[in-house]
């Protein structure tokens, strides 16, 4: 076998020990040596991630991977609650990836906070096509222009991610938060998009 296949395979043994190790505990309770205990020489795990930052980042990469490409299979277009469900089946089927998701965008390691931001862009961007899209498949008011709406999509978004990283949701079930997000989500896209009131017509 080739250096590089090896290689590859050493370091696929390290993520899939990984990514249970974050995915079930978090990045604060993760522990390099729980991984180890695996049956992965420690100087080997060193030789290829330079320590536990590196480690976790690569495992978010994974996971925020993982859901784009999924959510680009399904090609739901402008179907705003085609795209919602397709997410949610992601998170009920994928544990680790869905854990890893929510810590990164919701409580990341303080320290990490640019280079999860910087690794979140492929999603950002492919739900920005998805907001386009919808955008273009509705009227917008007279004076609301396709840049305001994106400006205040990309505003709202991470004030509503903002509300989620609150003290109001430390001690809750991590199952419940992810629940409450995206039924929350749901709510604030659909409210965005179509207001609140019903207009109301004199004949």
């Amino acid at each position: 076998m080739k250096k590089e296949a090896k290689t590859e395979i050493t370091k696929e043994r390290i993520m899939t020990a990984a990514m249970r190790e974050f995915g079930e505990k978090g990045y604060f309770a993760a522990s390099l040596n729980n991984i180890c205990g695996t049956g992965i020489p420690k100087g080997l795990l060193y030789h290829n991630f330079k320590n536990k930052d590196a480690l976790y980042l690569a495992c978010v990469e994974k996971s925020f991977n993982a859901l784009t490409a999924y959510l680009k299979k399904q090609n739901t277009g402008s179907d705003l609650r085609g795209y919602m469900d397709a997410r949610l089946r992601f998170f009920q089927e994928n544990e680790y990836e869905t854990h890893l998701f929510f810590e990164a965008i919701l409580q990341p390691p303080a320290q990490l906070k640019k280079e999860i931001q910087n690794i979140q862009k492929d999603f950002k961007a492919f739900n920005l096509i998805l907001y386009k899209e919808i955008l273009s498949s509705i009227t917008l008011r007279e004076s609301i222009s396709e840049e305001d709406a994106l400006a205040y999509f990309s505003l709202m978004q991470d004030m509503f991610n903002g509300y989620f990283s609150s003290p109001v949701y430390n001690n809750l079930p991590f199952s419940d938060i992810v629940s409450s997000h995206e039924v929350n989500l749901a709510k604030f896209l659909d409210f965005m998009l179509y207001g609140l009131a019903e207009r109301g017509y004199e004949s």
